[in-house]
């Protein structure tokens, strides 16, 4: 496929994604649900997410937020393919993701569709966008194994909040 070609399923993928987003919306009741909200301030992105772990599992991920096509075609993507993963697989493909958007060498495999944001590299102001979603997810799966090392109980582990506006070295 031509670097064109590419370049017009990527596009296609990134507006799918924000036109038909996936796992959309956050759950009323959020009992045992690690709720993320992070903010953009440089931008107004204003994204959060909701991540349900039983176990070692990722069981469900919720995201909702107003931004630009990037940012709300990202968290779609983000949710899409964390659902169902383990933990440990979750961090692996976000910190991979990471690397992706940094234009640093990663695992094409574990990025599945969110490959089409690879061009963001390229645009240094938009990678907070891109990841903005992906960090919420890394903070609360880490506050949930923080809380889980500290000897709560994973209901206990599970449920908390973290809001915050993400700094210019973020």
């Amino acid at each position: 496929m031509s670097s064109s070609d590419n370049s017009n399923l990527y596009r296609a993928i990134i507006m799918d994604h924000y036109q038909n987003s996936r796992n959309k919306g956050l759950v009323e009741n959020p009992r045992g649900y690690m709720t993320v909200r992070l903010k953009n301030p440089s931008c107004g992105d204003d994204l959060t997410v909701q991540l349900k772990v039983e176990g070692t599992m990722v069981k469900e991920v919720h995201q909702l937020g107003a931004g630009c096509s990037i940012c709300c075609a990202s968290a779609s993507m983000m949710a899409e393919s964390l659902e169902g993963q383990t933990l440990e697989e979750a961090l692996r493909r976000i910190d991979n993701f990471n690397k992706m958007v940094q234009g640093e060498a990663y695992d094409e495999d574990l990025v599945g569709e969110a490959v089409s944001l690879e061009g963001v590299s390229h645009l240094p102001q938009r990678v907070k966008c891109a990841t903005l979603a992906w960090q919420a997810s890394k903070r609360g799966l880490e506050k949930i194994e923080d809380e889980r090392a500290r000897g709560l109980a994973d209901h206990e582990a599970n449920e908390g909040s973290i809001e915050d506006d993400v700094s210019p070295e973020d």
